[in-house]
């Protein structure tokens, strides 16, 4: 009954803060977290009363607390503003006061594509739009961190994921436009230094990426679709066919979780193309899309589209 247990619960009791998990990603880890046993904090600035600068109110945190639990976990949404250090210090806090432990930590707030000037040189692009960017995609991630880390370095084992948009072999690559290629760099390089100060407590610090994200964005406002009919995406861009749901990052995430020796991979850049090799799990379709190695050697190469061999 144990060993049961443990295959179909392999994170019953850990605790997990996943700070940006409103919807895409963030949302898609959070719920697989749950479906595998974890109690899953699920902290953003949209809920069924307040609709964040984002302006989507079809996503709460509320219904991602709610996914979690119907998942199997124990989902808690709490609105929490990440740039503000005194929500973020209570929000640890509580967590602190319900469960004196904090297992895993995942950075995924963003929330600043509204403010990307995409077509604009640095010295073109709107210079407050341009720090708002950088306050929501790493100022953010950086008062999670300062606040939640001395709780989750009481125990040994304790996993940090930073959240990005591309590997570090990729991102080597300038992703226009300014503020976005610096917003998308620093989550790899925070991940490595976090690794370095983690290792003596026993934790471990890790960047992870999705691929080409079919987030609810993604569907209805850029391609006008829906997930059961994503694949007519492919007639405005035909590599739209490497897409991803985000419950394959999410999948990415709770094995990266339950895996015993994550500690081999502190510091580095993971995908959820990557991890499925590694793993051996699926996006929900049952295929198993490597949407970075995609990107380098089609779609940057070839105006049509092949996934043969990428997914």
């Amino acid at each position: 009954m144990e060993n049961a247990q443990t295959t179909t619960a392999p994170l019953s009791g850990k605790i997990a803060l996943v700070a940006g998990a409103t919807r895409g990603a963030g949302r898609a880890m959070a719920v697989e977290l749950g479906r595998a046993g974890a109690t899953v904090y699920a902290t953003g600035r949209t809920t069924r009363e307040h609709v964040s600068e984002v302006g989507r109110s079809r996503e709460t945190i509320e219904e991602t607390a709610e996914l979690v639990t119907a998942a199997g976990g124990r989902g808690i949404a709490v609105p929490t503003d990440h740039l503000d250090p005194e929500q973020v210090e209570a929000l640890v806090d509580r967590i602190d006061a319900e469960h004196h432990r904090l297992d895993i930590l995942v950075n995924d707030i963003w929330g600043g594509d509204v403010h990307v000037e995409w077509d604009k040189k640095m010295w073109e692009h709107d210079l407050d739009k341009g720090l708002r960017v950088l306050r929501l995609g790493v100022e953010t991630h950086i008062v999670t961190s300062r606040f939640a880390l001395p709780l989750l370095i009481r125990n040994e084992g304790g996993l940090v994921v930073e959240v990005t948009d591309g590997t570090e072999e990729y991102n080597k690559r300038y992703r226009k436009p300014y503020y976005y290629d610096l917003a998308k760099a620093a989550p790899l390089r925070m991940a490595r230094a976090l690794a370095e100060e983690l290792t003596e407590y026993g934790c471990t610090a890790v960047c992870l990426t999705p691929g080409w994200l079919r987030s609810e964005a993604m569907l209805d406002t850029y391609f006008k679709v829906t997930e059961e009919n994503w694949q007519e995406g492919t007639r405005q861009n035909p590599h739209f066919a490497i897409s991803e749901t985000p419950t394959y990052v999410g999948r990415a995430l709770a094995a990266l979780a339950a895996d015993p020796e994550v500690a081999r991979f502190n510091g580095q850049s993971l995908s959820s193309g990557g991890l499925a090799k590694e793993y051996g799990f699926t996006d929900v379709d049952g295929s198993a899309p490597d949407a970075w190695r995609y990107i380098t050697e089609v779609d940057q190469e070839s105006p049509t589209a092949d996934v043969t061999g990428y997914r």
